[in-house]
Protein backbone atom coordinates (compact mmCIF):
# COMPACT_ATOMS: atom_id res chain seq x y z
CA UNK A 1 0.00 0.00 0.00
CA UNK A 2 1.21 3.40 -0.49
CA UNK A 3 0.39 4.69 3.03
CA UNK A 4 2.93 4.32 5.31
CA UNK A 5 3.47 1.73 7.91
CA UNK A 6 3.73 4.23 10.50
CA UNK A 7 0.58 5.76 9.60
CA UNK A 8 -1.43 2.58 9.13
CA UNK A 9 -2.50 1.97 13.36
CA UNK A 10 -4.10 4.88 13.87
CA UNK A 11 -5.70 5.34 10.44
CA UNK A 12 -7.14 1.98 10.81
CA UNK A 13 -8.09 2.58 14.22
CA UNK A 14 -10.39 5.53 13.12
CA UNK A 15 -11.47 3.97 10.27
CA UNK A 16 -12.61 0.80 12.06
CA UNK A 17 -14.03 3.20 15.10
CA UNK A 18 -16.70 4.04 12.64
CA UNK A 19 -18.27 1.03 12.01
CA UNK A 20 -19.91 1.38 15.03
CA UNK A 21 -21.20 3.97 14.17
CA UNK A 22 -22.02 3.01 10.49
CA UNK A 23 -24.41 0.56 12.15
CA UNK A 24 -25.92 2.82 14.14
CA UNK A 25 -27.10 4.66 11.51
CA UNK A 26 -28.35 1.41 9.40
CA UNK A 27 -29.78 -1.17 12.29
CA UNK A 28 -33.28 0.40 12.53
CA UNK A 29 -33.52 0.27 8.74
CA UNK A 30 -32.25 -3.61 7.99
CA UNK A 31 -31.92 -6.59 9.53
CA UNK A 32 -28.12 -7.42 10.38
CA UNK A 33 -27.15 -10.36 8.22
CA UNK A 34 -29.56 -9.22 5.45
CA UNK A 35 -27.30 -5.89 5.73
CA UNK A 36 -23.86 -7.73 5.98
CA UNK A 37 -24.99 -9.64 3.21
CA UNK A 38 -25.55 -6.55 0.74
CA UNK A 39 -22.74 -5.02 2.04
CA UNK A 40 -20.39 -7.95 1.57
CA UNK A 41 -21.60 -8.36 -1.93
CA UNK A 42 -21.35 -4.77 -3.00
CA UNK A 43 -17.47 -5.12 -1.76
CA UNK A 44 -16.80 -8.38 -3.38
CA UNK A 45 -17.93 -6.94 -6.89
CA UNK A 46 -16.11 -3.54 -6.40
CA UNK A 47 -13.17 -6.11 -5.89
CA UNK A 48 -13.38 -8.21 -8.85
CA UNK A 49 -13.82 -5.67 -11.02
CA UNK A 50 -10.38 -3.85 -9.62
CA UNK A 51 -8.65 -7.08 -9.76
CA UNK A 52 -9.76 -7.91 -13.29
CA UNK A 53 -9.17 -4.25 -14.23
CA UNK A 54 -5.93 -3.50 -13.01
CA UNK A 55 -4.82 -7.44 -13.50
CA UNK A 56 -3.75 -8.25 -10.09
CA UNK A 57 -2.25 -11.62 -9.55
CA UNK A 58 -4.54 -14.86 -8.90
CA UNK A 59 -4.77 -16.81 -6.30
CA UNK A 60 -4.01 -20.11 -6.19
CA UNK A 61 -7.25 -22.15 -5.03
CA UNK A 62 -5.34 -23.48 -1.78
CA UNK A 63 -5.27 -20.27 -1.03
CA UNK A 64 -8.05 -18.59 -2.50
CA UNK A 65 -9.99 -21.30 -0.41
CA UNK A 66 -8.34 -20.23 2.81
CA UNK A 67 -9.27 -16.83 2.09
CA UNK A 68 -12.45 -17.56 1.92
CA UNK A 69 -12.57 -19.32 5.50
CA UNK A 70 -10.78 -16.09 6.60
CA UNK A 71 -13.48 -14.18 5.90
CA UNK A 72 -16.14 -16.43 6.88
CA UNK A 73 -14.64 -15.85 10.33
CA UNK A 74 -13.53 -12.30 10.56
CA UNK A 75 -16.54 -10.87 8.69
CA UNK A 76 -19.11 -13.24 8.32
CA UNK A 77 -19.50 -15.24 11.58
CA UNK A 78 -18.08 -11.78 13.74
CA UNK A 79 -19.93 -9.16 12.35
CA UNK A 80 -22.85 -11.33 11.71
CA UNK A 81 -23.21 -12.37 14.95
CA UNK A 82 -22.22 -9.35 16.97
CA UNK A 83 -24.52 -7.27 15.04
CA UNK A 84 -27.38 -9.70 15.50
CA UNK A 85 -27.08 -9.28 19.27
CA UNK A 86 -27.27 -5.63 19.62
CA UNK A 87 -30.36 -6.21 17.05
CA UNK A 88 -31.64 -7.96 19.89
CA UNK A 89 -31.25 -5.53 21.99
CA UNK A 90 -28.12 -6.49 24.09
CA UNK A 91 -26.65 -4.03 25.09
CA UNK A 92 -23.65 -2.51 23.07
CA UNK A 93 -21.43 -2.01 25.84
CA UNK A 94 -21.68 -5.24 26.95
CA UNK A 95 -21.02 -6.73 23.87
CA UNK A 96 -18.30 -4.42 23.31
CA UNK A 97 -17.27 -6.05 26.78
CA UNK A 98 -16.82 -9.58 25.07
CA UNK A 99 -15.37 -9.07 21.70
CA UNK A 100 -13.02 -7.08 23.50
CA UNK A 101 -11.30 -9.72 25.05
CA UNK A 102 -10.02 -10.86 21.10
CA UNK A 103 -6.93 -9.59 21.71
CA UNK A 104 -5.74 -11.66 24.94
CA UNK A 105 -7.07 -14.63 22.91
CA UNK A 106 -5.27 -14.05 19.77
CA UNK A 107 -2.00 -13.59 22.23
CA UNK A 108 -3.08 -16.28 24.05
CA UNK A 109 -3.33 -18.72 20.72
CA UNK A 110 -0.58 -16.86 18.41
CA UNK A 111 2.81 -18.83 20.44
CA UNK A 112 1.01 -21.96 19.42
CA UNK A 113 -0.09 -21.35 16.48
CA UNK A 114 2.04 -19.26 14.66
CA UNK A 115 5.14 -19.57 16.98
CA UNK A 116 5.46 -15.67 18.00
CA UNK A 117 6.96 -14.94 21.09
CA UNK A 118 4.89 -12.48 23.63
CA UNK A 119 7.06 -10.92 26.04
CA UNK A 120 5.96 -9.59 28.89
CA UNK A 121 5.79 -6.32 28.41
CA UNK A 122 3.44 -7.12 25.54
CA UNK A 123 1.45 -9.09 28.14
CA UNK A 124 1.15 -6.35 30.62
CA UNK A 125 0.25 -3.59 27.74
CA UNK A 126 -2.31 -6.38 26.55
CA UNK A 127 -4.03 -6.60 30.15
CA UNK A 128 -3.66 -2.31 30.80
CA UNK A 129 -5.52 -2.31 27.52
CA UNK A 130 -8.38 -4.67 28.16
CA UNK A 131 -8.62 -2.99 31.79
CA UNK A 132 -8.77 0.21 30.18
CA UNK A 133 -11.55 -0.57 27.51
CA UNK A 134 -13.74 -1.86 30.36
CA UNK A 135 -13.17 1.94 32.32
CA UNK A 136 -14.07 3.20 28.97
CA UNK A 137 -17.37 1.23 28.74
CA UNK A 138 -18.27 1.19 32.32
CA UNK A 139 -21.03 3.55 31.84
CA UNK A 140 -22.66 1.43 29.34
CA UNK A 141 -22.30 -1.87 31.16
CA UNK A 142 -25.74 -2.86 32.10
CA UNK A 143 -25.92 -6.53 33.54
CA UNK A 144 -29.39 -6.69 34.47
CA UNK A 145 -30.35 -6.33 30.79
CA UNK A 146 -27.98 -9.50 30.53
CA UNK A 147 -29.08 -12.12 32.35
CA UNK A 148 -31.96 -12.58 30.42
CA UNK A 149 -30.55 -12.73 26.93
CA UNK A 150 -28.18 -15.91 27.05
CA UNK A 151 -28.60 -16.32 23.03
CA UNK A 152 -27.04 -12.70 22.46
CA UNK A 153 -24.42 -13.89 25.31
CA UNK A 154 -23.57 -16.94 23.01
CA UNK A 155 -23.92 -14.55 19.93
CA UNK A 156 -21.10 -12.19 21.37
CA UNK A 157 -18.84 -14.84 21.98
CA UNK A 158 -19.24 -16.60 18.37
CA UNK A 159 -18.19 -13.25 17.64
CA UNK A 160 -15.22 -13.13 19.67
CA UNK A 161 -13.86 -16.52 18.93
CA UNK A 162 -14.79 -15.74 15.31
CA UNK A 163 -12.23 -12.59 14.74
CA UNK A 164 -10.11 -14.56 16.69
CA UNK A 165 -9.67 -17.04 14.74
CA UNK A 166 -9.85 -15.18 11.97
CA UNK A 167 -7.18 -13.40 12.31
CA UNK A 168 -5.62 -16.24 13.38
CA UNK A 169 -6.22 -18.15 10.28
CA UNK A 170 -5.52 -15.10 8.46
CA UNK A 171 -1.58 -14.82 9.47
CA UNK A 172 -1.48 -18.38 9.10
CA UNK A 173 -2.68 -19.31 5.77
CA UNK A 174 -3.04 -16.17 3.89
CA UNK A 175 -0.23 -13.83 4.77
CA UNK A 176 1.50 -12.70 1.38
CA UNK A 177 -1.16 -13.15 -0.91
CA UNK A 178 -2.39 -10.32 -3.36
CA UNK A 179 -4.16 -7.76 -1.36
CA UNK A 180 -7.11 -7.33 -3.26
CA UNK A 181 -7.69 -10.86 -4.81
CA UNK A 182 -6.98 -11.92 -0.85
CA UNK A 183 -10.05 -9.48 0.56
CA UNK A 184 -11.89 -10.61 -2.58
CA UNK A 185 -12.28 -13.56 -1.85
CA UNK A 186 -12.33 -13.31 1.85
CA UNK A 187 -15.82 -11.21 1.01
CA UNK A 188 -16.80 -14.39 -1.14
CA UNK A 189 -16.95 -16.52 2.09
CA UNK A 190 -18.67 -14.18 4.11
CA UNK A 191 -21.11 -13.43 1.83
CA UNK A 192 -21.88 -17.30 1.80
CA UNK A 193 -22.35 -17.14 5.47
CA UNK A 194 -24.30 -14.06 6.04
CA UNK A 195 -26.76 -14.63 2.64
CA UNK A 196 -27.13 -18.11 4.84
CA UNK A 197 -28.51 -16.16 8.01
CA UNK A 198 -30.13 -14.23 6.34
CA UNK A 199 -32.08 -16.14 3.93
CA UNK A 200 -32.55 -18.25 6.46
CA UNK A 201 -33.84 -16.47 9.65
CA UNK A 202 -34.84 -12.75 7.98
CA UNK A 203 -37.02 -11.73 5.87
CA UNK A 204 -34.63 -9.76 3.82
CA UNK A 205 -36.65 -6.61 3.93
CA UNK A 206 -35.22 -3.10 4.10
CA UNK A 207 -36.76 0.28 4.44
CA UNK A 208 -34.49 2.35 2.18
CA UNK A 209 -33.65 5.70 2.54
CA UNK A 210 -30.83 8.34 2.92
CA UNK A 211 -29.70 7.13 6.26
CA UNK A 212 -29.46 3.81 5.37
CA UNK A 213 -28.08 4.18 1.74
CA UNK A 214 -25.08 6.63 3.11
CA UNK A 215 -24.11 3.57 5.93
CA UNK A 216 -24.10 0.90 3.17
CA UNK A 217 -21.58 2.66 0.86
CA UNK A 218 -19.39 4.06 3.90
CA UNK A 219 -19.50 0.52 4.99
CA UNK A 220 -18.41 -0.78 1.84
CA UNK A 221 -15.80 1.72 0.71
CA UNK A 222 -14.41 3.06 3.63
CA UNK A 223 -15.02 -0.17 6.01
CA UNK A 224 -14.77 -2.94 3.61
CA UNK A 225 -12.27 -2.04 1.65
CA UNK A 226 -10.40 0.75 3.15
CA UNK A 227 -9.95 -0.57 6.87
CA UNK A 228 -10.00 -3.88 5.97
CA UNK A 229 -6.88 -3.42 3.51
CA UNK A 230 -4.94 -1.77 6.06
CA UNK A 231 -5.64 -4.65 8.68
CA UNK A 232 -4.52 -7.25 5.92
CA UNK A 233 -1.56 -5.43 5.42
CA UNK A 234 -0.80 -4.62 9.06
CA UNK A 235 -1.10 -8.61 9.75
CA UNK A 236 0.99 -9.61 7.10
CA UNK A 237 3.97 -7.21 7.94
CA UNK A 238 4.01 -7.77 11.85
CA UNK A 239 2.73 -9.98 14.71
CA UNK A 240 -1.08 -10.33 15.30
CA UNK A 241 -1.01 -10.39 18.53
CA UNK A 242 0.44 -6.73 18.70
CA UNK A 243 -1.72 -5.80 15.83
CA UNK A 244 -4.48 -7.20 17.54
CA UNK A 245 -4.05 -4.93 20.68
CA UNK A 246 -5.39 -2.00 18.62
CA UNK A 247 -8.69 -3.10 18.83
CA UNK A 248 -8.41 -1.95 22.46
CA UNK A 249 -8.22 1.61 20.73
CA UNK A 250 -11.65 1.45 19.48
CA UNK A 251 -14.21 1.47 22.15
CA UNK A 252 -12.31 5.02 22.70
CA UNK A 253 -12.35 6.17 19.80
CA UNK A 254 -16.21 5.40 19.02
CA UNK A 255 -17.31 7.01 22.12
CA UNK A 256 -15.12 10.07 21.28
CA UNK A 257 -17.24 9.97 17.81
CA UNK A 258 -20.51 9.42 20.04
CA UNK A 259 -19.72 12.28 21.63
CA UNK A 260 -19.43 14.93 18.86
CA UNK A 261 -21.92 13.44 16.90
CA UNK A 262 -24.85 12.37 19.02
CA UNK A 263 -24.05 14.48 22.30
CA UNK A 264 -23.11 10.90 24.73
CA UNK A 265 -21.16 11.86 27.53
CA UNK A 266 -18.08 11.49 28.40
CA UNK A 267 -17.34 11.21 31.90
CA UNK A 268 -14.22 11.69 33.90
CA UNK A 269 -13.49 7.03 34.50
CA UNK A 270 -13.61 7.09 30.23
CA UNK A 271 -11.36 9.60 29.89
CA UNK A 272 -8.93 7.68 32.69
CA UNK A 273 -9.75 4.55 30.77
CA UNK A 274 -8.71 6.33 27.30
CA UNK A 275 -5.56 6.62 28.81
CA UNK A 276 -5.22 3.66 30.42
CA UNK A 277 -6.43 1.94 27.29
CA UNK A 278 -3.78 3.75 25.26
CA UNK A 279 -0.48 3.54 27.65
CA UNK A 280 -1.54 -0.79 27.35
CA UNK A 281 -1.12 -0.25 23.48
CA UNK A 282 1.98 1.72 23.65
CA UNK A 283 3.41 -1.39 25.82
CA UNK A 284 1.72 -4.04 23.54
CA UNK A 285 2.63 -2.57 20.19
CA UNK A 286 6.35 -1.06 21.74
CA UNK A 287 8.49 1.54 19.44
CA UNK A 288 11.05 -0.93 18.51
CA UNK A 289 8.51 -2.70 17.46
CA UNK A 290 7.03 0.32 15.60
CA UNK A 291 10.64 0.90 14.13
CA UNK A 292 10.97 -2.26 12.72
CA UNK A 293 7.92 -2.59 11.03
CA UNK A 294 8.08 0.48 9.23
CA UNK A 295 11.52 -0.32 7.77
CA UNK A 296 9.99 -3.26 6.23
Amino acid sequence: MLIPSRAMPPLFVVLWSTGFISARYAMPYAEPFAFLATRFAISLGVLLVAALVFNRPRLPVRLAVNAMVAGALLHGLNLGFVFWAIHQGFPSGLTSAIVSLQPLLVAAFAGLLLGEVVMGRQWCGIALGFAGTVLVLLPKLNFADAGAAPLAIGACVIGLISVSAGVLWQKRFVAGADLVWGTTWQYFGAVIVCLFAAVSFEDFNFDWNVDLVLALLWSVFVLSIGSIFLLNTMIGQGKVSKVSSLFYLVPAVTAVMAFVLFGEALNGIQLVGMGVTALGVALATNQASARRLASR
